[in-house]
């Protein structure tokens, strides 16, 4: 090919590629596209038994089909050694799922320092848990500093986590990775929270108040322990946080359940995201569970209730 051929098909092909880009449409090859679509999020699985995550990852992936919520998703089985993620990286406001980092930190350093709690710090746990009462954990988190939050959490391995500054410990930036993570060392021997410590986060995150036991727990077997740690909390930024954890024992059940979730409309949207992940977990790691007799919420969350994060 003569260099005056191959000037001729530069020119077109740089003339070509002007008249797209000042159009505004310039489409990029099949492989691009493919690479695209590739990049958008997808529910991943992995499990020690024959077909369980294909049909986790089918369900939790119907679940969320037509909601507008961003939604972050951690599932860890210790029966079934079944683990599945979403967006486990994704970065939230916290709003009150943080309470459990704060109590696991205060019982965190009560250890180091070899002394149990006061009885000021029992009932201020106990609020903040059981209600998840603004003021008791604003109260915990004034005593602890930030700098022992951070000390824990580098203990735990919480590598993402960041506290919220000024005292705003509702602002915090959670992950569903470190959720887990933390999720983890309430649920199983370690040497960061002692053996009575994570009984006592397990024993509170049991007696949570009826109108704060939705979320996670949506279709829990009637034979599993239910714990868990509900969040909210509206913004002019991403709509609604709403956000569950979970612990699930007893009976042969050791597992734990993540959903974070932003960009939802309303409080109400957010929580039937959550449920609808919830039982579709529930309802795969539990085929022979009766469905009759399966957790269902007794009561509305209410969105009158103050979600502010305090300082």
């Amino acid at each position: 090919m003569t260099q005056q051929r191959i000037s001729r098909i530069s020119r077109r092909g740089r003339t070509a590629l002007s008249a797209a880009l000042a159009a505004g449409v310039l489409v990029p090859p099949i492989a691009g596209a493919g690479s695209a679509a590739a990049a958008t999020p997808q529910v991943v699985c992995t499990s020690g038994t024959a077909g369980l995550a294909a049909k986790l990852s089918k369900d939790i992936t119907a679940a969320l089909r037509g909601r507008s919520a961003t939604t972050a998703v951690s599932l860890r089985d210790r029966t079934t050694n079944t683990v599945c993620t979403l967006r486990a990286d994704q970065r939230f406001d916290s709003a009150s799922v943080v309470k459990v980092t704060v109590l696991a930190t205060l019982l965190w350093d009560a250890k180091k320092h070899n002394r149990y709690l006061t009885q000021r710090e029992a009932d201020l746990s106990k609020a903040m848990i059981t209600k998840s009462d603004n003021s008791a954990t604003s109260a915990l988190w004034k005593q602890l500093g930030v700098a022992k939050v951070k000390g824990f959490l580098q203990a735990a391995g919480m590598t993402q986590t960041v506290p919220g500054s000024g005292g705003y410990w509702g602002l915090t930036q959670i992950t569903a990775r470190d959720e887990q993570r933390l999720l983890d060392l309430v649920t199983s021997k370690n040497t960061v929270l002692s053996e009575n410590s994570r009984a006592y986060i397990l024993k509170l995150m049991n007696q949570v108040i009826s109108a704060q036991r939705w979320g996670t727990p949506a279709g829990a077997p009637s034979t599993a322990k239910i714990h868990v740690k509900n969040g909210w909390l509206s913004r002019s930024t991403h709509g609604w946080r709403v956000h569950s954890i979970g612990a699930f024992t007893g009976n042969g059940h050791q597992y734990t359940i993540t959903v974070l979730t932003h960009d939802n409309s309303t409080m109400n949207d957010g929580v039937a995201t959550i449920q609808a992940v919830a039982r579709a977990i529930h309802k795969d790691l539990n085929p022979t569970a009766n469905p009759a007799k399966v957790y269902t919420p007794t009561r509305t969350p209410d969105e009158t209730m103050p979600a502010v994060p305090q300082s």
